[in-house]
């Protein structure tokens, strides 16, 4: 299973100020390394379950609920289980939705406007076996 968000609500379309993606975490996805932006993201999961990295936290959300990533606040997440698990990812201010576009074949030209720097600070967070 490729993890290519399905864009929902881009920057274009909400002045800049927030976007929404519905993205499916593959089974055992590690996800993107420990890392920080300038940009919050709220992550609601609709079904599975996903571990969050928050600074030196781990939590686990299932669906029906709700992880919360400030800016400039270190962090990550994986799917550790064996089925995928799909959740609603908002972003404010808008325009990293474009980074995740760019993943598509065939990127739209609005995707190839500049989007805010990720800064990689650790790992992935490691699974249990």
């Amino acid at each position: 299973m490729t993890f290519v968000p399905k864009i929902l609500l881009r920057s274009e379309e909400s002045g800049g100020h927030v976007a929404l993606c519905e993205n499916v975490a593959p089974p055992r996805w590690p996800g993107p390394p420990l890392h920080r932006h300038d940009f919050d993201e709220a992550f609601y999961v609709l079904e599975g379950e996903l571990i969050f990295q928050l600074e030196a936290q781990l939590i686990t959300r299932r669906a029906g609920e709700f992880a919360f990533a400030p800016r400039n606040v270190v962090h990550t997440f994986a799917n550790h289980s064996d089925v995928p698990a799909r959740y609603l990812l908002v972003i404010t201010p808008a325009s990293f939705e474009r980074y995740f576009a760019r993943m598509a074949d065939d990127v739209p030209e609005w995707a190839r406007q500049p989007y805010p720097e990720t800064t990689v600070v650790g790992p992935q967070i490691p699974s249990t076996p």
